[in-house]
């Protein structure tokens, strides 16, 4: 299956999820978050804002942000890049882009990224046994990972279904370390 037919299948299933099954889902994703070590300790977050059908990450961004991490959230530049800015609770949001909310804080560039201790990245599919996750095809969100180190971990949030076999790869195509859905955390590499 292509990338384009593959983004098909998904969108379509996570249109079919009912409003009530997204909402406990994101309440699953938080908490299992929030349980690990290594989520509890990071001082700064770099997360992002989910729309329509993602699994919703305002409560993670919030509780992060409650608990005290500096969480930064993306602003897309005009080449489809991504900056970054500080969230500072649910008032410091406004329309940007392609509608997307986004901090109204100063920006602080794309290499801001490599500061983070904790990476949250949008998917519609990760790849079991690579990592190597399904975007809208955008690429930003592969530019931004590739900023990251090694040994940061990189978390792509997911309903079930979308931790799969066989997502196609292309070179500048950048995998995560771990898929967080509602049944836990895996890890993938």
């Amino acid at each position: 299956m292509d990338k384009l037919e593959l983004r098909r299948k998904v969108a379509q299933a996570r249109r079919a999820i009912p409003a009530e099954a997204r909402r406990s889902a994101a309440a699953a994703i938080r908490e299992n978050l929030l349980d690990r070590p290594w989520v509890q300790m990071a001082g700064l977050v770099a997360c992002y804002w989910s729309t329509g059908d993602e699994p919703d990450t305002h409560g993670l961004v919030f509780a992060l942000w409650k608990h005290g991490a500096t969480v930064i959230l993306p602003v897309l530049r005009e080449d489809d890049d991504l900056d970054w800015a500080v969230y500072d609770g649910p008032d410091t949001l406004a329309p940007g882009r392609r509608g997307l909310m986004e901090p109204i804080d100063t920006r602080r560039g794309v290499e801001a990224i490599r500061t983070a201790a904790l990476v949250i990245a949008p998917a519609l599919a990760v790849d079991r046994q690579t990592g190597v996750r399904l975007g809208r095809g955008g690429g930003s969100y592969d530019r931004a990972l590739a900023r990251v180190g090694p040994n940061v971990p990189t978390v792509a949030l997911l309903h079930e279904g979308e931790l799969i076999d066989g997502v196609p790869a292309e070179p500048h195509d950048r995998p995560v370390r771990y898929a967080a859905l509602p049944s836990g955390i895996v890890a993938i590499r």
